[in-house]
Protein backbone atom coordinates (compact mmCIF):
# COMPACT_ATOMS: atom_id res chain seq x y z
CA UNK A 1 0.00 0.00 0.00
CA UNK A 2 1.25 3.54 -1.16
CA UNK A 3 0.07 6.48 1.32
CA UNK A 4 -0.25 9.73 -0.30
CA UNK A 5 -1.43 13.26 0.74
CA UNK A 6 -1.12 16.11 3.93
CA UNK A 7 -3.53 16.31 6.00
CA UNK A 8 -4.04 18.49 8.92
CA UNK A 9 -5.01 17.67 12.43
CA UNK A 10 -4.98 19.11 16.25
CA UNK A 11 -3.70 17.08 18.81
CA UNK A 12 -6.25 16.74 22.05
CA UNK A 13 -5.07 17.15 25.47
CA UNK A 14 -4.26 13.89 25.73
CA UNK A 15 -1.86 13.70 22.82
CA UNK A 16 -4.23 11.43 20.61
CA UNK A 17 -3.87 11.42 17.18
CA UNK A 18 -6.84 11.21 14.41
CA UNK A 19 -6.16 8.45 11.99
CA UNK A 20 -7.36 10.07 8.03
CA UNK A 21 -10.48 8.43 6.85
CA UNK A 22 -8.92 6.69 4.01
CA UNK A 23 -6.25 4.71 5.51
CA UNK A 24 -8.67 3.79 8.61
CA UNK A 25 -9.27 0.22 7.17
CA UNK A 26 -5.37 -0.67 6.16
CA UNK A 27 -4.65 0.18 9.96
CA UNK A 28 -7.37 -1.21 11.59
CA UNK A 29 -4.85 -4.04 12.54
CA UNK A 30 -2.45 -2.21 14.67
CA UNK A 31 0.66 -0.16 13.61
CA UNK A 32 4.11 0.86 14.53
CA UNK A 33 4.40 4.29 15.18
CA UNK A 34 8.45 4.81 15.48
CA UNK A 35 10.46 7.70 15.17
CA UNK A 36 11.59 8.47 11.93
CA UNK A 37 15.72 7.96 11.15
CA UNK A 38 16.74 11.15 9.46
CA UNK A 39 20.29 10.54 7.68
CA UNK A 40 21.30 14.01 8.39
CA UNK A 41 22.55 16.30 10.97
CA UNK A 42 19.95 18.64 11.83
CA UNK A 43 17.36 17.21 9.80
CA UNK A 44 13.77 18.22 10.40
CA UNK A 45 12.28 15.42 12.75
CA UNK A 46 8.60 13.21 12.01
CA UNK A 47 7.41 10.46 13.21
CA UNK A 48 6.35 7.75 11.10
CA UNK A 49 2.99 5.24 11.22
CA UNK A 50 3.64 2.10 9.67
CA UNK A 51 1.34 -1.32 8.86
CA UNK A 52 3.41 -3.94 11.05
CA UNK A 53 4.39 -6.12 8.64
CA UNK A 54 5.95 -3.40 6.71
CA UNK A 55 7.89 -2.01 9.43
CA UNK A 56 8.74 -5.66 10.01
CA UNK A 57 9.94 -5.75 6.79
CA UNK A 58 12.05 -2.09 6.42
CA UNK A 59 13.60 -3.10 10.01
CA UNK A 60 14.95 -6.41 8.28
CA UNK A 61 15.89 -4.68 5.43
CA UNK A 62 18.08 -2.26 6.81
CA UNK A 63 19.59 -5.06 8.93
CA UNK A 64 19.62 -7.69 6.11
CA UNK A 65 23.19 -9.30 5.13
CA UNK A 66 24.60 -7.60 8.25
CA UNK A 67 26.60 -9.54 11.03
CA UNK A 68 24.08 -9.15 13.77
CA UNK A 69 26.88 -9.50 16.16
CA UNK A 70 28.56 -6.21 14.74
CA UNK A 71 28.48 -3.16 17.19
CA UNK A 72 27.05 -1.07 14.27
CA UNK A 73 24.20 -3.72 13.24
CA UNK A 74 23.39 -4.09 17.19
CA UNK A 75 23.10 -0.56 17.40
CA UNK A 76 21.07 -0.15 14.29
CA UNK A 77 18.82 -2.50 16.00
CA UNK A 78 18.45 -1.24 18.89
CA UNK A 79 17.38 2.32 17.31
CA UNK A 80 15.06 0.34 14.97
CA UNK A 81 13.22 -1.52 18.05
CA UNK A 82 13.44 0.97 21.25
CA UNK A 83 12.28 3.66 19.28
CA UNK A 84 8.96 2.30 17.93
CA UNK A 85 6.16 1.18 19.54
CA UNK A 86 2.93 -1.34 18.44
CA UNK A 87 -0.58 0.68 19.10
CA UNK A 88 -3.88 0.19 18.07
CA UNK A 89 -6.48 2.73 17.04
CA UNK A 90 -8.89 3.35 19.36
CA UNK A 91 -12.92 3.28 18.72
CA UNK A 92 -12.53 6.96 17.29
CA UNK A 93 -9.76 6.49 15.26
CA UNK A 94 -7.25 7.73 17.17
CA UNK A 95 -3.08 6.74 18.22
CA UNK A 96 -2.02 7.84 21.68
CA UNK A 97 1.25 8.99 20.73
CA UNK A 98 3.65 8.49 23.48
CA UNK A 99 5.53 11.49 25.39
CA UNK A 100 8.79 10.67 24.19
CA UNK A 101 7.88 10.47 20.93
CA UNK A 102 6.34 13.72 21.15
CA UNK A 103 9.69 15.14 22.20
CA UNK A 104 11.71 13.87 19.43
CA UNK A 105 9.15 15.37 16.60
CA UNK A 106 9.02 18.41 18.40
CA UNK A 107 5.28 17.83 18.31
CA UNK A 108 2.75 20.32 19.33
CA UNK A 109 -1.07 20.32 19.17
CA UNK A 110 -1.06 21.54 15.42
CA UNK A 111 0.26 18.39 13.44
CA UNK A 112 0.39 17.47 9.43
CA UNK A 113 -0.08 13.98 8.56
CA UNK A 114 1.73 13.06 5.15
CA UNK A 115 1.56 10.26 3.01
CA UNK A 116 5.09 9.01 2.68
CA UNK A 117 4.87 6.07 0.38
CA UNK A 118 5.00 2.95 2.46
CA UNK A 119 4.46 4.68 5.57
CA UNK A 120 2.22 7.82 6.92
CA UNK A 121 4.54 10.84 8.84
CA UNK A 122 3.68 13.28 11.67
CA UNK A 123 5.32 16.70 11.50
CA UNK A 124 4.78 19.58 13.72
CA UNK A 125 2.58 21.61 11.42
CA UNK A 126 5.09 24.67 11.67
CA UNK A 127 8.34 22.24 11.08
CA UNK A 128 6.83 20.69 8.00
CA UNK A 129 5.26 23.97 5.84
CA UNK A 130 9.63 24.81 6.62
CA UNK A 131 10.55 21.73 5.57
CA UNK A 132 8.38 21.24 2.38
CA UNK A 133 9.03 24.85 1.43
CA UNK A 134 13.16 24.11 1.31
CA UNK A 135 12.85 20.97 -0.45
CA UNK A 136 10.20 22.07 -3.08
CA UNK A 137 12.82 24.93 -3.56
CA UNK A 138 15.26 21.86 -4.42
CA UNK A 139 13.02 20.05 -6.13
CA UNK A 140 14.87 20.48 -9.45
CA UNK A 141 18.23 19.47 -7.49
CA UNK A 142 17.00 16.41 -5.79
CA UNK A 143 15.46 15.08 -9.00
CA UNK A 144 18.86 15.70 -11.01
CA UNK A 145 20.60 14.02 -8.28
CA UNK A 146 19.27 10.77 -9.62
CA UNK A 147 21.00 9.08 -12.35
CA UNK A 148 17.84 7.49 -14.46
CA UNK A 149 18.78 6.25 -17.45
CA UNK A 150 16.49 3.85 -19.46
Amino acid sequence: MNFRGTFEYALDAKHRLTVPAKYRAALAGGVVLAFSPETETGSARSLSIWRTEDYDEYADTALAGVNPLLPRAREMQRLLNNNSFDLELDSAYRLMIPAGAMTFAGLTKDVVITGSGPCLEVWDRATHESYNAAALARFPEIAASFDHTD
